[in-house]
């Protein structure tokens, strides 16, 4: 019973994480998504941390833990199929206007222009941007053969699974094409990347911050992905 009664102190105590956890993934997810289900999952994931956490490991819990928790979530995501083959399309259409676009411009397009060469309303166009969020920001698919080959396929694949495109850093040559595509992007979606991944700010404090909703921030959020992996075909296609 004892046990018990601190298990759940703890649960609660660690609640907060879960949640954190849950609403950066979240951030790659379609609307339909209940991220009430996820916190459960990521719960469960906590508690198996509680249950396997060796303390003589030189590792702090809450970074054992946000490794479960985090992979408890995205086992769930991929047993759901959460990017059916409509969201992928949507996301393929988008990726195209941009490629196209930046050619012919030579610059990146703004909204508006990519909205007209969709042939669509920029309110339909930013619908569009929320419809093509997806759990993975990065795909194997994005990275050249050789890059999966050179650096271990499988810690490639852990760290595209920690939805953080700056964990694939390890080689060189494609953290200066990362580092020039970042640079690249328009100021407003260099700083929403910049606030979400390096400062670690929530969307909602990003929101503040720019003065823009949520839903805003999540849309150039998605853009700004959605050109970094345009910028990485771009280099998949110079290596092979």
């Amino acid at each position: 019973m004892a046990y018990k009664k601190e298990r759940e102190k703890l649960i609660i105590k660690y609640l907060p994480l879960v949640k954190n956890i849950v609403g950066r993934i979240a951030l790659r997810l379609p609307d339909h998504v209940d991220t009430d289900d996820l916190i459960s999952v990521g719960i469960m994931g906590l508690m198996s941390a509680l249950e396997k956490f060796d303390e003589t490991k030189k590792v702090r819990f809450e970074t054992y833990a946000q490794f479960r928790i985090r992979g408890a979530i995205l086992d769930e995501l991929r047993s759901r199929d959460d990017a059916p083959r409509s969201v992928r399309n949507k996301e393929t259409m988008i990726k195209d206007a941009l490629e196209v676009l930046r050619k012919k411009f030579g610059r990146h397009p703004t909204d508006e222009e990519i909205s007209h060469y969709l042939g669509i309303s920029l309110k339909n166009y930013y619908k569009l941007l929320d419809e093509a969020r997806s759990v993975r920001i990065l795909s194997k698919d994005d990275l050249p053969q050789s890059y999966c080959e050179k650096c271990g396929r499988h810690d490639v694949l852990e760290k595209i699974d920690q939805n953080n495109p700056f964990f694939l850093l390890a080689n060189r040559e494609l953290k200066n094409i990362l580092k020039n595509a970042i640079d690249s992007l328009p100021e407003k979606e260099k700083l929403v990347l910049s606030l979400y991944y390096y400062e670690e700010l929530t969307l909602k404090e990003i929101g503040l911050t720019l003065k823009l909703t949520e839903s805003r921030v999540c849309q150039i959020h998605s853009q700004a992905i959605l050109r970094l992996k345009v910028g990485l075909k771009k280099f998949r296609h110079d290596i092979t």
